[in-house]
């Protein structure tokens, strides 16, 4: 069975995300979750800082894309972002990563199966 390559969304989050900016910003990620299960990469190399604007609007295009049973990765996080985000307590809620195909490449990964129970041998069920 071939399973389909789904699309992954990247959008440049840019470098403040106050305001209009922020706005604007939240309104194209709004198209792009207008699909089934959307996914999407945001990368933040552009971003020279996290705050807590910025992280309301990186948590609404998370939202948005949940509403869809979709999901948001952030990538390439500016320093001191990783700090920010485990403060705040969203480094629960968003998967990051170094870089961006990084985050891509895992939109693609195939999501790891338990391993299926064994039928028990006849030994274990003459002991049970």
């Amino acid at each position: 069975m071939t399973v389909p390559m789904r699309v992954v969304v990247v959008k440049q989050v840019p470098e403040k995300l106050n305001g209009r900016q922020g706005r604007s910003f939240l309104s194209e990620i709004q198209a792009c979750v207008e699909t089934d299960r959307p996914r999407i990469v945001l990368d933040c190399s552009k971003v020279r800082a996290l705050d807590r604007h910025a992280l309301h609007i990186l948590l609404c295009c998370l939202e948005e894309a949940m509403k869809q049973n979709g999901d948001v990765k952030l990538a390439e996080l500016p320093p001191g972002a990783h700090a920010f985000l485990e403060i705040t307590g969203a480094n629960r809620v968003f998967d990051t990563y170094a870089t961006t195909a990084e985050a891509v490449e895992t939109f693609h990964q195939l999501p790891a199966m338990p391993p299926s129970p064994r039928p028990p041998s006849q030994k274990e069920e003459q002991a049970a």
